[in-house]
């Protein structure tokens, strides 16, 4: 028996309703349009200033541990960390504990561009909170950390196909 019509529209995402489209869209857009104004304006990319803020709440912290608190992979790490240390913006100490192993620190450039960089950030998430109550956006935190906790839940599934 054929799928009547009303059947197969049943089985397509609605994308405006669909959350890890609507999510991921949100973040793609603000991740490009980050990285066009922090390139233009600080000659770095939206990567390398992840980076840096995680360096600024945490120092002395391997590559790794920068990837699993952003959640980027480590490819963009080591490249954002390449650039940032040719530009001057960190440095890499032996782990005492152990010694095959370094650590990134912000250098003294590099927070003084943290600290220029965190300016446009905040006007930016300023202007993107824009007709958001306070109660609105206490409820998107709240949710969001929710869907954060989630995650690896949500990626550990496996279809019994």
């Amino acid at each position: 028996m054929r799928p009547n019509k009303d059947d197969s529209a049943k089985k397509q995402l609605d994308l405006e309703q669909y959350i890890p489209a609507l999510v991921t869209s949100l973040s793609n857009k603000l991740s490009a349009g980050a990285s066009n104004c922090y390139r233009k304006y600080f000659n770095i990319g939206v990567i390398e200033w992840r980076v840096l803020a995680m360096l600024k709440v945490e120092s002395d912290i391997s590559a790794n541990r920068i990837c699993q608190v952003i959640g980027l992979d480590k490819a963009a790490v080591s490249r954002a960390l390449k650039q940032l240390q040719a530009s001057g913006y960190v440095s890499f100490v032996k782990d005492q504990q152990d010694g095959r192993s370094s650590l990134v620190r912000l250098t003294h450039q590099g927070a003084n561009l943290h600290d220029r960089v965190f300016v446009v950030a905040l006007e930016r998430e300023k202007l993107l909170l824009n007709e958001v109550s306070e109660y609105e956006l206490a409820v998107l935190v709240n949710l969001l950390n929710k869907l954060n906790s989630n995650v690896k839940r949500a990626n550990a599934y496996e279809p019994d196909l």
